[in-house]
């Protein structure tokens, strides 16, 4: 059994993958999860790129042996900079509709110039510097796919984000992060980051596999056996 590691993007936590766990068994794979810091089970951590890394760093060492890290959305980024710091605990980087910026960028600067994107107004800012996404703007960015129920149990489990991560440098070396490799795992159908920015993301960090779904942002809710033989693929992809 392969052995992988999820990794949620921003307002979530690792309840979003609950449907894909048994279709990733199927696929041979044995999946772990994990709540970031500021989210899920660990909503009163702080949240920063830095702490994102090392909670994955430490969860990865954590694990039997070295695991395929996954990460959807924001979570590319953070899979990145965790690569930097256990690169030794990592066989490829999945990218899920995911940031895979090169070292100096922040999601911010990479974000800028998406015109498929639905977020950028729907973001409100709260009291306390965090964002929040409008409730008419969840199901078109995020779910447009998806049943209702699968809305409705996203929607009582999000926190407000903070922007930190998304305004953070990535710092990664060619000897650590670059020597791992890379598949990525484009969204057709995405509102959150559009496809086109996906393949932009794709163009200026080349990977090994790439591979496209015909869905909204949340594959994990409207197609998790599709996905699962996506990641499963991504692996099976030469070289």
């Amino acid at each position: 059994m392969t052995h992988i590691l999820l990794v949620h993007g921003a307002w979530h936590g690792a309840w979003c993958w609950d449907r894909l766990i048994e279709p990733l068994r199927a696929e041979g794979f044995t999946p772990h999860t994990i709540d970031l810091p500021g989210h899920g089970t660990r909503a009163a951590e702080t949240q920063t790129l830095a702490a994102y890394a090392e909670a994955v760093a430490a969860r990865l060492r954590e694990l039997p042996g070295p695991a395929v890290l996954l990460g959807h959305s924001m979570g590319g980024q953070v899979i990145s900079a965790a690569a930097e710091l256990a690169p030794e605990r990592i066989t490829t980087l999945i990218y899920l509709c995911a940031f895979l910026c090169r070292s100096g960028e922040s999601i911010f600067a990479r974000a800028a110039g998406d015109d498929v994107t639905l977020l950028g107004p729907l973001l409100q800012p709260q009291a306390d510097g965090r964002l929040t996404v409008a409730d008419e703007g969840v199901k078109p960015a995020f779910y447009a796919d998806c049943s209702d129920a699968d809305i409705a149990f996203a929607k009582t489990r999000f926190v407000p984000q903070s922007p930190e991560p998304f305004a953070a440098e990535l710092k990664v070396t060619e000897e650590k992060f670059g020597r791992l490799r890379r598949a990525y795992i484009v969204c057709e159908n995405d509102k959150a980051i559009g496809a086109p920015k996906q393949r932009e993301l794709i163009a200026t960090s080349p990977v090994a596999s790439e591979l496209t779904l015909p869905t909204s942002h949340s594959p994990f809710f409207s197609a998790p056996a599709e996905l699962a033989a996506a990641i499963r693929a991504s692996l099976d992809t030469a070289p």
